[in-house]
């Protein structure tokens, strides 16, 4: 008996599976899970969500973990080197298999192809929780920290350092998704793609943000409304002393946070390498709201999970 994916059947691979309107919709829902965790369980049951690492993870694994229990189902944690997974088993297989027994699958994984071939061959959603191009997850919880401080639409948001990789590919996106200006601050080399950069114009043709690129710190924080950043050396990059003398102009610190706006808010993904992309007094300083962005992680994905499910079915 052939099993097929329902015709509804969607993904959260990148920030734009969602459009505008249904970025909204989770973050409201999100908000709501803020306010009463256990007012939705949309799982149930309980059903069961596979969610597999073949990255480390610390708040990735908790907050799926402790969301889906929150939402009445059951997680599957898998480390995907104790299963057929690390010895080779194809990823296609791994979906049909999988699609039989839980009600949707979050991977925390390294290519987009990878990815995007699990997508392709389950009949369940699949949610992207890390790859090398996309943290869209994060993104989700990043807005819904924004917006408990600040309009979305029409805020200013300002990316340091690394700017080619996941969080600075996901800034653009979800940003211009939600109608905010991105100023992108990176030196040659750390900024994002071209056809980042061409989609997200697409996108804010339509919601009216925007995105700027430059190499001057001094002026992509100016002003600004949000200041966020990442670690300089991401899961999977060489450590190099030409890396962090490229980025060490773009260091999150007092001096750099002085040019935004006066109630700027500070946010950082985590893990933090503290000294090198943020100093101490400013993620442990009063513009910061990076532990609620840390803790709305949570909220995000429970809401993601429910609207997937209730789309999709």
């Amino acid at each position: 008996m052939q099993h097929s994916a329902p015709p509804n059947q969607k993904h959260f691979l990148k920030d734009d599976d969602l459009t505008p309107a249904q970025q909204a919709e989770v973050l409201d829902l999100a908000a709501k899970l803020k306010a009463d965790r256990y007012a939705y369980p949309a799982l149930a049951g309980p059903k069961s969500v596979a969610v597999i690492f073949e990255k480390p993870s610390t708040r990735t694994r908790l907050s799926f973990d402790v969301g889906i229990a929150e939402l009445g189902g059951h997680s599957v944690v898998i480390d995907a080197q104790s299963t057929q997974l690390g010895r080779g088993e194809t990823v296609a297989d791994t979906a049909r298999v999988l699609s039989r027994y839980v009600s949707a699958i979050v991977i925390r994984t390294f290519g987009d192809d990878r990815i995007a071939e699990l997508a392709a061959h389950a009949t369940v959603p699949v949610v992207n929780a890390l790859t090398d191009g996309w943290h869209p997850c994060q993104l989700l919880a990043d807005l819904q920290t924004i917006a408990e401080h600040k309009p979305l639409k029409g805020t200013s948001i300002a990316y340091l350092g690394d700017a080619a990789f996941n969080m600075g590919n996901s800034t653009v996106i979800a940003s211009s998704l939600a109608g905010m200006h991105v100023r992108i601050g990176a030196p040659e080399g750390y900024q994002p793609a071209a056809e980042v950069l061409e989609r997200a114009g697409q996108i804010n043709a339509a919601t009216g943000g925007s995105v700027t690129v430059t190499a001057d710190p001094v002026e992509a924080v100016a002003g600004a409304d949000v200041v966020s950043t990442d670690a300089w050396v991401s899961m999977g990059m060489a450590d190099s002393a030409k890396r962090f003398g490229d980025l060490r102009a773009y260091q999150l610190n007092a001096d750099l946070l002085a040019h935004a706006a006066d109630d700027a808010i500070v946010l950082h993904c985590l893990p933090a390498h503290r000294g090198e992309e943020i100093t101490d007094d400013v993620i442990d300083g009063p513009h910061s709201r990076v532990f609620d962005q840390a803790e709305n992680r949570l909220h995000a994905q429970k809401a993601l999970l429910a609207w997937l499910l209730k789309e999709s079915a």
